[in-house]
């Protein structure tokens, strides 16, 4: 999906948007911790806001996350994980699995 079409009513750059939708997902800061972030580089958005992109935008950020980590995991598919040596303690005594 364009990102015209996403942000076709919005007067904010759709760069800020996903700035400030990401800095609250990503990140454990609350709505006017962003805000107060947000306002440190210059940008004057409210706490509601944040939440009213956040209910948007979410969801559609979520998906496009989604998709590029299971792009990623596709390149991965051949390799193979073992484990070499596993040391177990069972009634307080220590032994080798292998």
């Amino acid at each position: 999906m364009s990102n015209s079409r996403i942000f076709r009513y919005f007067k904010t750059s759709p760069e800020i948007i996903r700035l400030a939708v990401m800095m609250y997902v990503r990140y454990p800061l609350s709505l006017r911790n962003v805000e107060d972030l947000l306002h440190e580089r210059g940008i004057d958005i409210t706490h509601e806001t944040v939440r009213f992109w956040w209910n948007r935008f979410g969801t559609i950020f979520a998906a496009e996350i989604r998709r590029s980590r299971v792009q990623v995991m596709r390149n991965f598919r051949h390799r193979r994980w073992h484990l070499d040596e596993v040391f177990v303690k069972i009634n307080g005594v220590k032994g080798t699995v292998r």
